[in-house]
């Protein structure tokens, strides 16, 4: 025995359900902690609105008792890609899973998809009530075939269909050893993980039981309880109480979870599973021999002496028999575990969650591995309500106590460790040993840097849940670090169309931008259209200001990292470190005046808008294309590695030093398009610059600038003057070219990797003229062709986002028409004012995802973030149900009614696109409507993505076939995947006659025997319950 790891350890990183009043596993955890059991009993009135006749609602064995969930009709259809028909069909305790899957893989932080990491799925259900009693024999179904309802109801596929809706490419095994599955699904998974068939593990079953609300009778003799309470251990029990619920907890190898900073809020040291074999009293008995190996085998796997163990979650069901045999199996299991301390007696606490929720089945053991799992995550021994007269066999026998209060957890001198058993009907035997998670060595508190908030769902209204839920939850744990909180929601979780960030620098903060509705801090959008990429704009000279970056330096170690080996690679190159001109220490303010130096200006802003990219970068964004204003060429030149980074500055700094050289001059920015003023320059005045499509820089020696000026204002044109003392891109600049041409002959050049738009031309940057000296020598002289440039990146569909100080190259893409609707975005504040600078950045990320930009988030484990729990995503459940068919009235179909002849087309709102007027064509539409389950549809909706999949497009050939005698090929529908086009196929393939599809008729009572026989493997107790409810449906319940 040791206390030290074996390598053999699985950590639980994420658990999630729902139970009998508990809407979730925080819930759960209140309702454990308060000793409060969370049975429902049902009135007289729910008993008659379930069914239940006066005779039977007063039948003195009648127990009105159940462990029930509310909304088991309800299940967000549209989420998991179901149509409201095949919904209907598929059986709730597929449903509850579905959601409670996402949700637990959603909380551990392991659901965004990353194809590297595989997860596999351990799970179970109980035979399905649902087909039973609610879809079989009912001929309101109409047309659903027998294998539709097998397939939507078959327990057997409730993992694969995890695996599919989720997209998990992992095992997806079905585990059936009744009680003790989810249990047994549990040693699986971890058997998997240290096997290294997936990286991750999600483990867990969904129980439901129907006919609901009618309660049970008692028998004598039987497993459940006279009075609808369960009481573990108590001599006052009578037996077990059933219950609803879904559980799944989502497991790791410990190692791997603490590299990735996922909570651990167990660890799985070791488990074991057996079966009984004929060593017991008969097949449905449990087995004194069987539970003792199976606890001793998980405790010598997980290398744990018993004694240490101080608390076990027992299987517990309440049972005279059951309790008995378990209470033995425990202390010959823990024989000699008091260490020689009889006197003492009591050391290790006994519970059973079966108190609290009832007896959830196939569910039962997960939650009490939950219920396990949390007590050693907090610390506390959870309660046993309603234990208050333990049973004989709990006296001095053994290290066993019922606390029926909470306590603290005991000091046995080594990790906090609990036990869990799950025993099933039929001998299958389960034990996992726990032991308390290490504290995390170091979690990074918050450090005041802005951090970026992101939400998504698939609606609007889940957006705003999300939001509120978001809210609440940072409103009541304002100590949890909001860069974890960053980090998971941006990196763990699967994106949807709409959209919500709000930047903040800790929780408190953000859990008050969230609560108000009014928030300008929040921002919502809906990523429908997806850019083409992002398109970084580099501004040059004129966009400076002192302090430019200054807060990004201090705040942000990548941005300070490239600015350094800028500042590093310059110092030859100026008589300056840059980091005194932008980033002094302390509160010294940032000199101005030399920064408008050009010989300065150029190389400063050039570090800034790089050091700024390469941070853009660390953030995700990165850029699909480039362009840059003047200077701004050459920080995008140098990032699609045509210059390297000591090239690219040692140019920089020798251009701005020529240019400054030169005699001094003026610049002119007039409101008008580059041909008007074209036809107004006087001599001395040139273009230096289309900007926009009425905005012209133009540039040339001082006075002539200045009578240019008071022409334009006496014609009603506005302008204004450039603040600068050169005139660039004019003839003023000639004398610099030939030195420049010189530098440029010693600088290697390369072909850029990525696209570029050049200054010069206004298109493409191509490979020749990136690598010709001559081509950068024009580009100091010739007039910068911004206009044709953002025009170009426009018409792309580009996501534009200005990298550098302000809002200059921003503001002129936004006057041309073709900008509306395009994101077009700023980094750094416009104000001169660079004391939000880091929120600024965080904000510009943000605006791109917004607009569904490709951001590719880093894994924020490199600044040591960890994976908290958040709330997950907040389903939109609406009803899906098919109401149990009882003999009457002939009611209409609820599901498929069988086709009508079909009346006059009818237009359609549903699309914009106007019908076709035809019979083909609305044949095709009502058969859809029919099959689909949905009310309106429109000419040019896809089956497939109204739900529709590739059984049910057999059914629409099918029924084309029937109704309008066509010989549709099978691959039809495929083909021709609306309504309008199958029309026009069929249309081309119709018969003269078209006739109505033959109704389909209800099933027989005759088929009830060959149902039963379709559903394999039924657990013993549910089995024997289903059988009694349909003989006593049939008049015989005596069998």
């Amino acid at each position: 025995m040791t206390d030290q790891e074996t390598g053999l350890e699985i950590a639980i990183v994420g658990m999630a359900g729902r139970f009998p009043g508990a809407a979730d596993v925080d819930e759960l955890w209140q309702r454990i902690l308060a000793g409060q059991e969370t049975i429902t009993r049902f009135t007289d009135a729910d008993l008659a609105a379930a069914g239940l006749t006066e005779e039977e609602r007063r039948h003195p064995d009648l127990v009105p008792a159940h462990g029930a969930l509310p909304d088991l009709d309800r299940f967000d259809a549209g989420f998991f890609g179901y149509s409201p028909r095949d919904a209907r069909l598929l059986d709730p305790q597929q449903r509850l899973f579905l959601e409670t899957a996402w949700a637990a893989l959603e909380r551990a932080g392991h659901l965004a998809g990353n194809p590297d990491r595989l997860v596999g799925v351990y799970a179970a259900a109980a035979a399905s009530g649902y087909l039973l009693h609610h879809l079989f024999r009912n001929p309101r179904l109409g047309s659903v075939s027998e294998y539709e309802l097998m397939l939507a109801n078959d327990k057997d596929s409730l993992p694969t269909r995890v695996a599919y809706h989720l997209d998990l490419r992992g095992p997806a095994v079905a585990v059936q050893t009744a009680c003790s599955s989810s249990l047994v699904a549990v040693h699986l998974a971890a058997q998997a993980l240290l096997a290294r068939e997936c990286d991750v593990a999600l483990a867990g079953a969904a129980h439901v039981l129907l006919p609901t609300g009618t309660g049970y009778r008692h028998e004598a003799g039987g497993i459940m309880s006279r009075d609808g309470h369960c009481r573990p251990f108590d001599v006052r029990a009578t037996g077990t109480v059933g219950g609803d619920g879904a559980a799944a907890v989502v497991l790791r190898r410990l190692a791997d979870a603490r590299d990735d900073g996922d909570t651990v809020y167990a660890v799985i040291r070791g488990s074991a599973i057996n079966n009984d074999g004929r060593v017991k009293v008969g097949f449905t008995a449990p087995g004194v021999d069987g539970q003792v190996a199976a606890i001793r085998a998980a405790q010598e796997v997980a290398e744990v002496d018993p004694a240490t163990i101080g608390y076990v979650e027992a299987h517990g069901t309440g049972t005279e028999l059951g309790d008995q045999i378990e209470l033995r199996a425990l202390a010959e299991a823990f024989r000699g575990a008091d260490g020689g301390r009889g006197a003492e007696g009591g050391r290790c606490a006994l519970g059973s969650v079966k108190s609290i929720v009832g007896h959830l089945d196939v569910a039962a053991g997960v939650t009490g591995l939950i219920k396990a799992a949390l007590a050693l995550h907090h610390r506390v021994v959870p309660p046993s309500p309603y234990c208050t007269q333990p049973h004989p066999e709990l006296a001095g026998s053994g290290p066993f106590r019922v606390p029926t209060t909470t306590q603290p957890w005991p000091d046995l001198g080594t990790p906090p460790r609990a036990a869990v058993s799950s025993f099933g009907i039929g001998g299958t035997n389960a034990h996992v040993v726990l032991q308390a998670a290490e504290p995390a060595e170091h979690v990074p508190a918050d450090d005041g840097s802005a951090r970026l908030v992101v939400l998504s769902a698939r609606d609007a209204d889940a957006l705003d849940r999300a939001r509120d839920q978001l809210a609440t939850h940072l409103g009541e744990h304002p100590d949890v670090p909001l860069a974890d909180v960053a980090y998971t929601l941006a990196h763990t979780r699967r994106e949807f169309g709409h959209r919500l960030i709000t930047v903040a620098r800790d929780a408190t903060t953000a859990a008050a931008q969230l609560a108000d509705r009014d928030s300008a801090l929040v921002r919502t959008g809906v990523a429908s259209g997806t850019p083409a990429g992002v398109a970084l704009l580099f501004p040059g000279q004129g966009a400076q200001y002192a302090g430019m970056g200054r807060t990004l330096y201090r705040t942000e170690p990548v941005y300070r990292a490239a600015f350094d080996r800028c500042a590093d690679l310059l110092r030859p190159h100026l008589d300056v470190d840059l980091r005194a001109l932008l980033c002094p220490p302390g509160d010294a303010v940032p000199a101005a005046p030399e920064l408008d130096e050009t010989r300065l200006t150029q190389p400063a802003l050039f570090a800034v808008e790089y050091a700024l990219a390469e941070l853009l970068r660390h953030h995700g964004v990165r850029p699909a294309a480039m362009a840059g204003h003047s200077l701004g060429e050459y920080v995008a030149a140098c990032l699609a590695g045509v210059f390297t980074l000591p090239d690219a500055l040692a140019t920089v700094a020798v251009r701005g030093r020529l240019m400054q050289a030169q005699a001094p001059g003026s610049m002119l920015s007039v409101a008008l398009g580059v041909d008007e003023v074209t036809a107004l320059l006087p001599a001395g005045v040139e273009v230096a610059a289309a900007n926009a499509p009425h905005l012209t820089t133009v540039s040339g020696a001082t006075a002539a600038v200045a009578a240019l000026a008071a022409d334009l204002r006496g014609r009603g044109v506005a302008c204004r003057e450039v603040r600068t003392s050169h005139a660039f891109h004019s003839a003023l600049m000639d004398p610099a070219l030939a030195g420049f041409a010189a530098h440029l002959r010693e600088v290697p050049l390369r072909p850029p990797t990525v696209p570029v738009v050049s200054n010069v031309t206004g298109g493409w940057l191509t490979d020749d003229e990136a690598t010709d000296p001559d081509y950068w020598v024009r580009q100091l002289r010739r007039p910068v062709n911004f206009t044709a440039a953002a025009k170009l990146l426009l018409d792309e569909r580009y996501a534009l986002l200005e990298v550098g100080p302000g809002r200059t190259l921003a503001t002129l893409v936004r006057q041309h028409d073709a900008a509306r609707g395009v994101p077009v975005l700023t980094s750094l504040p416009a104000d001169r004012t660079p004391t939000g600078e880091d929120d600024a950045v965080a904000l510009a990320v943000g605006r791109l995802w917004l607009a569904g930009a490709p951001v590719r988030r880093p894994d924020g484990r490199a600044d040591g973030r960890r994976r908290v729990p958040l709330p997950t995503y907040p389903f939109a459940r609406e009803r899906h149900w098919v109401d149990a068919y009882r003999p009457g009235p002939a009611a209409p179909a609820e599901v498929t009614p069988a086709a009508a002849p079909p009346p006059p087309a009818e237009p359609v709102a549903a699309s914009a696109t106007t019908a076709p007027n035809d019979e083909p064509y609305e044949v095709v539409r009502r058969i859809w409507v029919d099959l689909l389950g949905v009310d309106e549809i429109g000419p040019d909706d896809d089956f497939f993505e109204l739900g529709g999949h590739s059984l049910l497009g057999t059914r629409v050939v099918a029924r084309l076939r029937d109704a309008l005698g066509v010989d549709l090929p099978p691959a039809a529908i495929f083909e021709s995947p609306t309504p309008a086009a199958l029309a026009r196929t069929v249309a081309a393939l119709a018969r003269p006659a078209p006739a109505v599809p033959p109704a389909v008729s209800p099933p027989t009572d005759g088929d009830l025997t060959d149902l039963l026989a379709e559903i394999r493997a039924l657990s013993p107790e549910s089995l024997a319950r289903e059988l009694h409810l349909a003989r006593h449906e049939e008049g015989n319940p005596d069998g």
